[in-house]
């Protein structure tokens, strides 16, 4: 072969060489959704999303209708060994024991201070409302949102020994952006304090308070010593966003049903539930936690995130399980 030949030749293959890792790159690049492997999971999610944004398409959902809500704990973030805004409550609670030295013999704050969460346990849902009654109440809502703020600043967690608001879901986060670069408006609707969430919220996931909807506790309107006008928060629960109460929460924050939802405990079935009962393209999600090394395996006899009735419920209905080992790429997003 003539020598010039031979060099075209290999000037030929270093282009198309440079070409197609070029292309592949882009691929990869143009993966909206990275950190989920693909297969069937994947694919739910996608081919729903290309259905109900099809103008013309017989499955077609106006962009205003497009209304994707997310539990928090547990299907945006971690919620083991305790749920992390608990963690929260009983940090405070140690914070301020010198102020009260009755708690010490006095339950359920004695198996607080001591961190006996079997104790905790044992003080059933009223000791637990107690802690959270007394940890949440008695200032400002800007004072409290400086506690939860300068708390996450400082808070590791006990297994990853990371800032509690770094154990968010990287799969979760590139699925929250994906929906809305395809006209989704995201919620979150959580049992979770409301006032606790919009500190981080908008930070974490690019959900802005107003978007965010929790159990919240009564707040009083009242002059400060300053003359300025101030919300107090009181030791009274005012509405628990959980269980039945999601979907009321929806109705009454949000006003549309939505047509995505995704949970991963049975504290999300109803709301799971509402959505699916819709007219129209629906897409029912729940994350179940099957991998012990890089997160947690627990289901139908966790105390924290149980998943039983909710589980069996999608199984049956065709709801997106979502298999966290098998389905994941990653679990958490890269430390900084």
């Amino acid at each position: 072969m003539h020598p010039n030949s031979v060099r075209l030749l290999s000037a030929i293959a270093v282009v198309v060489g440079l070409f197609m890792a070029f292309s592949a790159g882009a691929l990869a690049q143009s993966d909206p959704l990275s950190s989920w492997n693909d297969g069937a999971v994947k694919a739910s999610i996608t081919g729903f999303v290309a259905r109900v944004t099809e103008d013309g398409g017989p499955d077609f959902v106006a962009p205003e209708r497009r209304i994707a809500v997310f539990d928090n704990d547990g299907t945006l973030w971690s919620e083991q060994p305790i749920y992390f805004q608990f963690q929260f409550a009983l940090d405070r609670i140690k914070a301020v024991a010198p102020e009260h030295p009755e708690w010490k013999d006095t339950e359920p704050y004695k198996s607080a201070l001591a961190g006996d969460v079997q104790g905790l346990m044992a003080a059933g849902e009223k000791g637990l409302v107690e802690i959270l009654e007394v940890t949440h109440a008695g200032m400002t809502t800007d004072e409290f949102s400086k506690t939860v703020a300068d708390w996450l600043e400082t808070a590791r967690h006990p297994r990853f020994d990371r800032p509690y608001d770094q154990l968010v879901y990287q799969p979760q986060l590139e699925l929250l952006a994906y929906l809305r670069a395809n006209g989704f408006k995201t919620f979150i609707v959580s049992g979770g304090g409301v006032e606790f969430m919009r500190v981080f919220a908008e930070r974490a996931y690019g959900i802005p308070p107003e978007q965010v909807v929790g159990s919240s506790g009564v707040v009083k309107f009242e002059m400060g010593a300053d003359g300025k006008p101030v919300l107090i928060k009181e030791p009274k629960v005012e509405f628990v966003d959980d269980g039945p109460g999601k979907p009321v929460g929806i109705n009454r924050f949000i006003g549309r049903r939505p047509i995505f939802a995704f949970g991963n405990s049975d504290g999300d079935q109803q709301m799971l539930e509402w959505t699916a009962a819709g007219d129209g393209a629906r897409f029912m999600g729940i994350v179940h936690h099957t991998d012990a090394a890089r997160e947690w395996a627990y289901d139908r006899q966790s105390h924290i995130g149980k998943l039983d009735k909710a589980l069996d419920e999608g199984m049956a209905r065709g709801w997106t399980i979502v298999d966290m080992k098998a389905d994941w790429k990653v679990v958490y997003p890269p430390a900084p």
